[in-house]
């Protein structure tokens, strides 16, 4: 790894509220935190379902890329975190409204529990 790490957060999302950074650039790539669909505004979940919280999750993300002047076309690997993969379908659909071909390589896994009762995260990793 070239050059000492970059510890990046997003001025829309304000401070994390846990001890992370939003990105950090190490050398020919930026490592996104992981997001779950928490509105910067309200601090409440987008909405009970996934399709809501997809939506918000990847707004965040598109803030946090968009600090470290980066974009959906930039991303070589996301990580989907699912408590239910019966939502997988859903989560799809919004997912492929903010990425397009060729799309990143992709992990999809379910879990039993996210921070705050959210139904889907999702991490990313960009070029840099």
């Amino acid at each position: 790894m070239a050059g000492t790490p970059e510890f990046l957060n997003s001025p829309e999302l304000g401070t994390p509220k846990v001890p992370l950074s939003h990105a950090v650039k190490a050398g020919d790539l930026i490592y996104l935190a992981g997001q779950i669909g928490i509105s910067p505004q309200t601090g409440a979940l987008a909405g009970p379902g996934v399709t809501e919280q997809t939506r918000q999750v990847l707004e965040n993300l598109s803030s946090v890329l968009k600090a470290c002047g980066k974009s959906f076309g930039d991303v070589v690997k996301a990580n989907v975190y699912l408590i239910d993969m019966g939502d997988f379908a859903a989560m799809n659909e919004v997912y492929k409204q903010y990425l397009s071909e060729p799309y990143p390589a992709r992990t999809a896994l379910a879990v039993k529990a996210l921070p705050q009762g959210a139904v889907v995260e999702i991490e990313m990793i960009a070029a840099a």
